[in-house]
């Protein structure tokens, strides 16, 4: 008898089906890594790049289809994806039926090369392996001798790893899943929206080794370092504009879970902490603000604790009840979930991905990495960051007319003996 073949579809993790679910018409989780060289960019080269890399990649070479009860991922055998020329405003929602179906987009301009993820296909990890491999592949077709393999390449003369597409959150799930009640309501640090899809974008480029002095100053890690600033600005801010009280002050961290549960997944595999000061207790210094954000970052960081709150996302997924509920009736309710546990108890975002590491030969190619988180569900301005050499680089993004946020954000930072220079693609 002959073996049945396995079907080339594969179900969205949770945080996919959660970013699937919440897709429409003018809005979408979509994120940027890009990689700004020391020469202009050959688009023809980068073409190649892209083509030679994408059947190493069969994770990210899928379109999503919605099926009566979930979507799912199958591959994609259209054309593409294309490298375009740069656009103005980044991280454009995506339309499933449109670009030939495909979740990633390429761009270029001048010397920068960039990526967009649509995140229901993988974390900022997985897809910066994908960039990263691309980019070595980008450069051997402009004549470098750059290896195959190690410093995070993966290798495009071997088949793809079964891993690489693994479920993580599924593999690793335990027994106990945390109770968590609704969180309060915090300061939402919205203003004025934009007109559809402007996306404002400030970016503030700061020498890391100063960085890293200041933070070791204050006893703490860059990104415990940056939240609590981010933390104190938003205090401040909300200060300012003398409500009748003042509401928590909540920042959603994503937090890579490979390094406590290791994974070779390019997938989603992270969950969100949430650090948070109530000022209506009182003042809150700066250094009382490090404090409390150093000891609750280190201590979520805890395996059991993290394993127990991805644990009722993957029982949500496979509830034999939810799992006979039509797609349509699932994508709304799952929407206000969102808004009520996902928007609600945060006024912004703050993710580090950390250092973009590359093989010796890649990093003299090189002058800066930069990173974009597109717009949020409601007008405000999410913040990322990425390094790169002695670089650390700084976004701020969202469809807000205002700019307190990244103003006072860059302002501390210089008051701290932190040199910043910033660029936007705002209009003066």
């Amino acid at each position: 008898m002959a073996k049945k073949k396995k079907p080339d579809w594969y179900t969205l993790d949770n945080a996919g089906i959660l970013y699937s679910a919440l897709q429409k018409e003018e809005y979408s989780a979509i994120y940027r890594f890009s990689a700004v060289l020391k020469e202009r960019v050959d688009p023809a080269a980068l073409q190649r790049a892209v083509d030679e890399c994408m059947p190493r990649f069969p994770g990210f070479a899928v379109r999503i289809k919605r099926g009566a009860f979930w979507y799912y991922f199958e591959p994609n055998s259209a054309p593409g994806p294309f490298v375009k020329p740069d656009i103005s405003n980044p991280c454009q929602p995506v339309r499933f039926k449109e670009d030939n179906g495909w979740l990633i987009r390429f761009y270029y301009y001048e010397t920068r090369i960039s990526l967009e993820v649509f995140h229901a296909l993988s974390d900022g990890a997985g897809a910066l392996t994908f960039f990263r491999t691309v980019l070595a592949a980008y450069f051997r077709e402009t004549g470098r001798d750059i290896p195959y393999a190690g410093q995070g390449l993966l290798d495009l003369r071997e088949p793809p790893l079964r891993e690489e597409r693994e479920d993580a959150y599924a593999r690793y799930a335990g027994k106990r899943a945390t109770r968590g009640g609704m969180q309060k309501k915090a300061y939402p640090n919205t203003g004025t929206p934009e007109s559809f899809y402007t996306l404002n974008v400030t970016m503030g480029f700061v020498p890391l080794d100063k960085l890293r002095e200041t933070a070791k100053r204050h006893g703490a890690t860059v990104t415990e370092y940056l939240t609590a600033v981010l933390l104190k600005v938003l205090i401040e801010k909300q200060r300012r504009e003398r409500p009748v009280r003042e509401k928590p002050v909540a920042l959603a961290i994503p937090v890579n879970l490979r390094p406590w549960f290791p994974s070779g997944t390019l997938r989603n595999f992270i969950i969100t902490i949430r650090p948070c000061i109530d000022p209506s207790l009182g003042e809150y210094p700066f250094e009382d603000v490090l404090n409390y954000t150093r000891h609750f970052m280190r201590l979520e960081q805890d395996r059991a604790r993290m394993r127990a709150s991805f644990t009722g996302n993957v029982r949500f997924q496979t509830n034999r009840l939810l799992g006979v509920i039509p797609v349509f009736l699932k994508n709304p309710i799952m929407a206000l979930s969102y808004r009520l546990a996902g928007v609600r108890p945060y006024s912004g975002t703050y993710t580090n991905p950390g250092a973009f590491k590359v093989p010796h030969e890649m990093a003299p190619l090189i002058d800066h990495m930069e990173v974009i988180l597109g717009q949020a569900t409601v007008p405000r301005v999410h913040c990322a960051s990425i390094s790169y050499g002695n670089t650390m680089e700084v976004t701020f993004a969202g469809t807000l007319k205002e700019r307190e946020t990244e103003r006072d954000f860059f302002r501390f930072l210089i008051r701290e003996g932190v040199p910043v220079k910033v660029i936007s693609n705002r209009e003066e």
